[in-house]
């Protein structure tokens, strides 16, 4: 999930594979996406709330893989069932598909979201 939102921003913001663009900005773009700042914004829920669903479904998916991931790789005593791994992973490529199916605008607008901080 977090590589489909790194390379969705650094399209959306740069220009995809046939577009005339620079190749340091891209991968600037795809590069800025941090785990924590990304977490934290996937937590809004106020924000999310005037995104699509398919949007927030994603946010969401996104935090909850991120926290299992982090037990996964700290936890020495976590275990997992492979039968909710799979469930796991059909549910990430479903929010995925829904994510990129989402209006360009949404899309566009959720990673300024979450790669910008916003100043008041």
């Amino acid at each position: 999930m977090f590589h489909c939102l790194a390379k969705s921003g650094a399209d959306l913001l740069v220009g995809g594979s046939g577009a005339n663009r620079s190749e340091p900005a891209w991968t600037q773009v795809y590069r800025a996406l941090e785990h924590g700042s990304t977490k934290n914004a996937c937590r809004n829920q106020t924000v999310l709330k005037s995104f699509p669903k398919a949007v927030e479904d994603f946010a969401n998916a996104f935090t909850s893989m991120q926290e299992k991931r982090h037990r996964a790789d700290y936890d020495p005593s976590e275990r997992f069932y492979k039968s909710a791994v799979e469930r796991d992973l059909a549910d990430v490529e479903s929010a995925i598909t829904r994510f990129q199916k989402a209006p360009i605008k949404d899309r566009r607008a959720f990673v300024a979201f979450v790669l910008f901080r916003k100043r008041t």
